[in-house]
Protein backbone atom coordinates (compact mmCIF):
# COMPACT_ATOMS: atom_id res chain seq x y z
CA UNK A 1 0.00 0.00 0.00
CA UNK A 2 1.31 3.35 -1.12
CA UNK A 3 2.08 5.79 1.95
CA UNK A 4 0.28 8.65 2.00
CA UNK A 5 2.33 12.07 1.35
CA UNK A 6 3.26 14.92 3.54
CA UNK A 7 5.02 17.99 3.48
CA UNK A 8 7.26 19.50 5.90
CA UNK A 9 7.45 23.63 6.01
CA UNK A 10 10.75 22.84 7.37
CA UNK A 11 13.71 20.27 7.87
CA UNK A 12 12.92 19.31 11.58
CA UNK A 13 15.13 17.61 13.32
CA UNK A 14 16.39 14.09 12.59
CA UNK A 15 14.01 12.53 15.29
CA UNK A 16 10.72 13.83 13.70
CA UNK A 17 12.24 13.00 10.50
CA UNK A 18 12.54 9.40 11.35
CA UNK A 19 9.27 9.24 12.75
CA UNK A 20 7.71 10.99 9.32
CA UNK A 21 9.88 9.13 6.84
CA UNK A 22 8.40 5.59 8.15
CA UNK A 23 4.92 6.49 7.72
CA UNK A 24 4.86 9.19 5.04
CA UNK A 25 6.02 9.98 1.75
CA UNK A 26 7.87 12.83 3.06
CA UNK A 27 8.76 16.02 1.24
CA UNK A 28 10.87 19.11 3.33
CA UNK A 29 11.54 22.52 2.21
CA UNK A 30 15.39 22.57 2.70
CA UNK A 31 16.04 25.62 0.37
CA UNK A 32 18.02 28.70 2.44
CA UNK A 33 15.59 31.46 3.31
CA UNK A 34 11.68 31.09 4.75
CA UNK A 35 9.41 29.04 2.35
CA UNK A 36 7.57 31.21 -0.09
CA UNK A 37 3.68 31.40 0.07
CA UNK A 38 3.57 30.35 -3.86
CA UNK A 39 5.53 27.52 -3.12
CA UNK A 40 3.63 26.17 0.14
CA UNK A 41 0.60 26.71 -2.07
CA UNK A 42 1.89 24.77 -4.44
CA UNK A 43 3.45 21.85 -2.35
CA UNK A 44 0.28 21.28 -0.23
CA UNK A 45 -1.82 20.84 -3.24
CA UNK A 46 -1.42 16.92 -3.76
CA UNK A 47 -0.35 16.61 -0.05
CA UNK A 48 -2.19 14.81 2.98
CA UNK A 49 -0.47 15.99 5.60
CA UNK A 50 0.82 19.60 6.52
CA UNK A 51 3.56 20.04 9.28
CA UNK A 52 4.52 23.62 9.01
CA UNK A 53 5.34 26.16 12.07
CA UNK A 54 4.04 29.65 12.46
CA UNK A 55 5.00 31.29 9.94
CA UNK A 56 2.99 29.27 7.29
CA UNK A 57 -0.57 30.35 7.62
CA UNK A 58 -3.03 28.03 7.27
CA UNK A 59 -6.34 29.63 5.46
CA UNK A 60 -9.10 29.29 3.22
CA UNK A 61 -6.79 29.66 0.12
CA UNK A 62 -4.60 27.42 1.16
CA UNK A 63 -7.10 24.72 2.27
CA UNK A 64 -9.16 25.33 -0.95
CA UNK A 65 -5.96 24.10 -2.72
CA UNK A 66 -5.70 20.92 -1.01
CA UNK A 67 -8.38 18.91 -1.03
CA UNK A 68 -6.58 15.84 0.55
CA UNK A 69 -5.35 17.53 2.79
CA UNK A 70 -6.10 15.93 6.00
CA UNK A 71 -4.30 17.38 9.05
CA UNK A 72 -2.08 20.37 9.31
CA UNK A 73 0.13 19.72 12.40
CA UNK A 74 1.75 22.90 13.60
CA UNK A 75 5.33 22.73 15.61
CA UNK A 76 3.97 25.27 18.31
CA UNK A 77 2.00 26.15 21.00
CA UNK A 78 0.23 28.64 19.73
CA UNK A 79 -1.84 28.30 16.83
CA UNK A 80 -2.87 31.71 15.66
CA UNK A 81 -1.77 31.46 12.35
CA UNK A 82 -4.37 28.46 11.52
CA UNK A 83 -7.66 29.20 10.68
CA UNK A 84 -9.24 26.33 12.67
CA UNK A 85 -12.69 26.99 12.13
CA UNK A 86 -11.79 26.47 8.32
CA UNK A 87 -9.72 23.62 8.96
CA UNK A 88 -12.79 22.10 10.66
CA UNK A 89 -15.25 22.97 7.63
CA UNK A 90 -12.68 21.39 4.92
CA UNK A 91 -12.02 17.93 7.74
CA UNK A 92 -8.89 18.68 8.83
CA UNK A 93 -7.55 17.77 11.56
CA UNK A 94 -5.42 20.86 13.54
CA UNK A 95 -2.63 20.19 15.94
CA UNK A 96 -0.21 21.22 18.56
CA UNK A 97 2.87 21.09 20.48
CA UNK A 98 1.60 22.09 24.61
CA UNK A 99 3.50 20.79 27.53
CA UNK A 100 6.87 20.65 26.29
CA UNK A 101 8.11 23.61 25.76
CA UNK A 102 6.65 25.27 28.89
CA UNK A 103 10.17 25.41 30.99
CA UNK A 104 11.94 26.39 28.51
CA UNK A 105 9.88 29.57 27.92
CA UNK A 106 9.76 29.96 31.30
CA UNK A 107 13.77 29.82 31.36
CA UNK A 108 13.88 32.51 28.21
CA UNK A 109 11.46 34.48 30.21
CA UNK A 110 13.21 34.61 33.64
CA UNK A 111 16.33 35.12 31.77
CA UNK A 112 14.93 38.29 29.90
CA UNK A 113 13.38 39.73 33.20
CA UNK A 114 17.24 39.16 34.72
CA UNK A 115 18.95 40.73 31.88
CA UNK A 116 16.89 44.44 31.47
CA UNK A 117 16.58 44.35 34.76
CA UNK A 118 20.38 44.36 35.13
CA UNK A 119 21.18 45.76 31.68
CA UNK A 120 23.11 43.02 30.57
CA UNK A 121 22.97 43.51 27.06
CA UNK A 122 24.02 47.39 27.77
CA UNK A 123 27.01 46.04 29.34
CA UNK A 124 28.02 43.57 26.92
CA UNK A 125 27.77 46.29 24.15
CA UNK A 126 30.01 48.42 26.04
CA UNK A 127 32.58 46.13 26.84
CA UNK A 128 32.27 45.06 23.32
CA UNK A 129 33.30 48.05 22.46
CA UNK A 130 36.31 48.89 23.76
CA UNK A 131 35.61 51.61 25.38
CA UNK A 132 34.77 50.48 28.84
CA UNK A 133 36.78 52.89 31.01
CA UNK A 134 36.63 50.55 34.21
CA UNK A 135 34.28 50.19 37.46
CA UNK A 136 32.48 53.18 38.76
CA UNK A 137 29.89 53.49 41.76
CA UNK A 138 26.77 54.97 39.20
CA UNK A 139 27.86 52.58 36.26
CA UNK A 140 25.16 50.63 34.70
CA UNK A 141 23.10 50.62 38.13
CA UNK A 142 19.76 48.79 37.36
CA UNK A 143 16.89 47.09 39.43
CA UNK A 144 17.29 44.37 41.46
CA UNK A 145 15.06 41.30 41.14
CA UNK A 146 15.05 39.28 44.23
CA UNK A 147 12.23 40.59 47.20
CA UNK A 148 10.66 42.82 44.60
CA UNK A 149 6.14 41.66 43.30
CA UNK A 150 6.24 39.81 39.88
CA UNK A 151 2.82 40.44 38.10
CA UNK A 152 1.87 36.85 36.14
CA UNK A 153 -0.86 37.74 33.47
CA UNK A 154 -2.20 34.34 32.57
CA UNK A 155 -1.57 31.85 34.65
CA UNK A 156 -1.19 28.66 32.47
CA UNK A 157 1.44 26.02 32.25
CA UNK A 158 4.11 28.60 31.52
CA UNK A 159 2.81 31.55 33.83
CA UNK A 160 2.68 28.62 36.69
CA UNK A 161 6.23 27.69 35.98
CA UNK A 162 7.51 31.67 36.08
CA UNK A 163 5.50 32.10 39.69
CA UNK A 164 7.38 28.71 40.88
CA UNK A 165 10.92 30.13 39.44
CA UNK A 166 10.31 33.79 41.66
CA UNK A 167 10.24 31.18 44.73
CA UNK A 168 13.98 31.66 44.39
CA UNK A 169 13.90 34.74 44.53
CA UNK A 170 11.94 35.58 47.20
CA UNK A 171 9.65 37.63 45.42
CA UNK A 172 5.52 37.95 45.96
CA UNK A 173 3.66 36.66 43.20
CA UNK A 174 0.74 37.87 42.19
CA UNK A 175 -1.26 36.70 38.95
CA UNK A 176 -4.28 37.58 36.77
CA UNK A 177 -6.23 35.01 35.02
CA UNK A 178 -9.64 34.80 33.04
CA UNK A 179 -10.34 31.87 35.72
CA UNK A 180 -8.65 31.71 39.69
CA UNK A 181 -6.42 28.68 40.16
CA UNK A 182 -7.32 26.45 42.76
CA UNK A 183 -6.75 27.18 46.40
CA UNK A 184 -3.56 24.13 46.69
CA UNK A 185 -1.99 25.67 43.88
CA UNK A 186 -2.04 29.63 44.54
CA UNK A 187 -0.28 27.44 48.24
CA UNK A 188 1.86 25.99 46.36
CA UNK A 189 3.30 28.72 44.39
CA UNK A 190 2.13 31.04 46.60
CA UNK A 191 0.51 33.11 44.48
CA UNK A 192 -2.17 35.72 45.10
CA UNK A 193 -4.92 36.31 42.84
CA UNK A 194 -6.13 39.89 41.44
CA UNK A 195 -7.35 42.03 39.53
CA UNK A 196 -5.88 43.34 36.19
CA UNK A 197 -5.18 47.07 37.26
CA UNK A 198 -4.38 45.77 40.90
CA UNK A 199 -1.37 43.42 39.03
CA UNK A 200 -1.04 46.75 36.72
CA UNK A 201 -0.09 49.30 39.39
CA UNK A 202 1.14 46.75 42.20
CA UNK A 203 4.12 44.79 39.99
CA UNK A 204 7.55 45.55 39.43
CA UNK A 205 7.90 43.01 36.71
CA UNK A 206 4.58 42.36 34.76
CA UNK A 207 5.18 38.87 32.68
CA UNK A 208 2.83 38.09 29.58
CA UNK A 209 1.63 34.45 29.13
CA UNK A 210 -1.65 34.48 27.19
CA UNK A 211 -2.69 33.09 24.09
CA UNK A 212 -3.68 35.66 21.44
CA UNK A 213 -7.30 35.56 21.13
CA UNK A 214 -9.59 38.47 19.81
CA UNK A 215 -9.52 39.54 23.36
CA UNK A 216 -5.84 39.52 24.44
CA UNK A 217 -5.08 41.39 21.26
CA UNK A 218 -3.00 44.78 22.50
CA UNK A 219 -4.49 43.87 25.91
CA UNK A 220 -1.36 46.00 27.00
CA UNK A 221 -1.83 48.96 25.56
CA UNK A 222 -1.11 52.64 26.65
CA UNK A 223 -3.58 52.84 29.85
CA UNK A 224 -1.93 49.50 30.90
CA UNK A 225 1.33 51.39 30.72
CA UNK A 226 -0.33 54.49 33.04
CA UNK A 227 -1.33 52.60 35.45
CA UNK A 228 2.08 50.94 36.07
CA UNK A 229 5.37 52.10 38.01
CA UNK A 230 7.91 54.27 36.49
CA UNK A 231 10.44 51.91 37.62
CA UNK A 232 8.54 48.62 36.45
CA UNK A 233 9.73 46.54 33.76
CA UNK A 234 7.31 44.34 30.93
CA UNK A 235 8.08 41.14 29.36
CA UNK A 236 6.41 39.68 26.52
CA UNK A 237 7.43 35.86 25.66
CA UNK A 238 3.88 35.08 24.41
CA UNK A 239 2.70 36.85 21.11
CA UNK A 240 3.71 40.17 20.12
CA UNK A 241 0.05 41.45 19.04
CA UNK A 242 -0.80 41.52 22.91
CA UNK A 243 1.14 44.16 23.04
CA UNK A 244 0.44 47.79 21.51
CA UNK A 245 3.99 48.25 20.52
CA UNK A 246 3.66 52.04 19.66
CA UNK A 247 2.02 52.52 23.11
CA UNK A 248 5.55 51.03 24.24
CA UNK A 249 7.60 52.64 22.90
CA UNK A 250 5.84 55.91 23.96
CA UNK A 251 6.04 54.86 27.39
CA UNK A 252 9.58 53.84 27.20
CA UNK A 253 10.56 57.17 25.39
CA UNK A 254 8.49 58.92 28.06
CA UNK A 255 10.01 56.73 30.92
CA UNK A 256 6.28 55.94 32.09
CA UNK A 257 7.78 52.19 32.40
CA UNK A 258 11.33 51.36 33.63
CA UNK A 259 12.12 49.01 30.77
CA UNK A 260 10.57 46.15 28.45
CA UNK A 261 12.40 42.57 27.17
CA UNK A 262 10.43 41.37 24.30
CA UNK A 263 10.53 38.08 22.44
CA UNK A 264 7.76 38.56 19.77
CA UNK A 265 6.53 41.46 17.82
CA UNK A 266 3.96 43.01 16.20
CA UNK A 267 4.45 42.47 13.17
CA UNK A 268 7.31 39.74 12.98
CA UNK A 269 9.89 39.50 12.18
CA UNK A 270 9.70 43.19 12.12
CA UNK A 271 9.97 45.22 15.52
CA UNK A 272 7.99 48.32 15.73
CA UNK A 273 10.89 51.08 14.44
CA UNK A 274 11.21 53.13 17.06
CA UNK A 275 12.35 50.30 19.24
CA UNK A 276 15.72 49.06 18.30
CA UNK A 277 16.99 52.88 19.37
CA UNK A 278 15.87 52.33 23.00
CA UNK A 279 18.48 51.58 25.31
CA UNK A 280 15.73 50.57 27.94
CA UNK A 281 14.61 47.10 25.93
CA UNK A 282 15.82 44.29 25.08
CA UNK A 283 14.79 42.75 21.98
CA UNK A 284 15.23 38.72 21.15
CA UNK A 285 14.25 37.50 17.81
CA UNK A 286 11.13 34.88 18.91
CA UNK A 287 13.60 32.75 20.92
CA UNK A 288 11.12 31.19 23.68
CA UNK A 289 11.21 27.69 23.26
CA UNK A 290 14.99 27.75 21.24
CA UNK A 291 16.83 24.83 22.87
CA UNK A 292 18.21 21.58 21.19
CA UNK A 293 16.07 19.46 23.06
CA UNK A 294 12.34 21.30 23.32
CA UNK A 295 12.50 21.88 19.70
CA UNK A 296 13.28 18.41 19.09
CA UNK A 297 10.65 17.39 21.14
CA UNK A 298 8.29 19.62 19.72
CA UNK A 299 8.85 18.26 15.96
CA UNK A 300 8.60 14.85 17.07
CA UNK A 301 5.65 15.49 19.07
CA UNK A 302 4.03 17.06 15.64
CA UNK A 303 5.24 14.09 13.59
CA UNK A 304 3.08 11.87 16.34
CA UNK A 305 0.31 13.34 15.86
CA UNK A 306 0.18 13.42 12.11
CA UNK A 307 0.47 9.40 12.58
CA UNK A 308 -1.52 8.83 15.06
CA UNK A 309 -4.18 10.23 12.32
CA UNK A 310 -3.04 7.80 9.51
CA UNK A 311 -3.03 5.39 11.80
CA UNK A 312 -6.56 5.45 13.20
CA UNK A 313 -6.25 6.97 15.92
CA UNK A 314 -7.40 10.35 17.52
CA UNK A 315 -3.73 12.47 17.74
CA UNK A 316 -3.46 13.25 21.28
CA UNK A 317 -3.11 16.77 20.76
CA UNK A 318 -5.69 17.82 18.04
CA UNK A 319 -7.85 20.90 18.78
CA UNK A 320 -11.29 20.55 16.53
CA UNK A 321 -11.90 16.68 17.35
CA UNK A 322 -15.09 16.97 15.79
CA UNK A 323 -13.13 16.62 12.39
CA UNK A 324 -12.79 12.85 13.95
CA UNK A 325 -16.80 11.91 13.84
CA UNK A 326 -17.26 9.46 11.08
Amino acid sequence: MAKPRAFATRPLFPEARAVLEKHFEMEHWSSAGRLPRSELLKRVSSCEALICVITEKVDEELLSLAPKLRIAATVSVGYDHIDVDACTRHKVAVTNTPGVLDDTTADLAWALLMAVARRLVEGDTWMRSGTWPGWDIDQLVGADIHGKTLGVVGFGRIGRRMARRAQGFDMRVIYYNRTRAAIDVEKDLRAEFVDMDSLLRQSDFVSLHVPLLPGTRHLIAAESFEKMKPTSFLINTTRGPVVDEAALVDALKNKTIGGAALDVYEKEPMAHPGLPGLKNVLLAPHIGSASVETRTKMSVMAAENAVALFEGRRPPNVLNPEVLAP
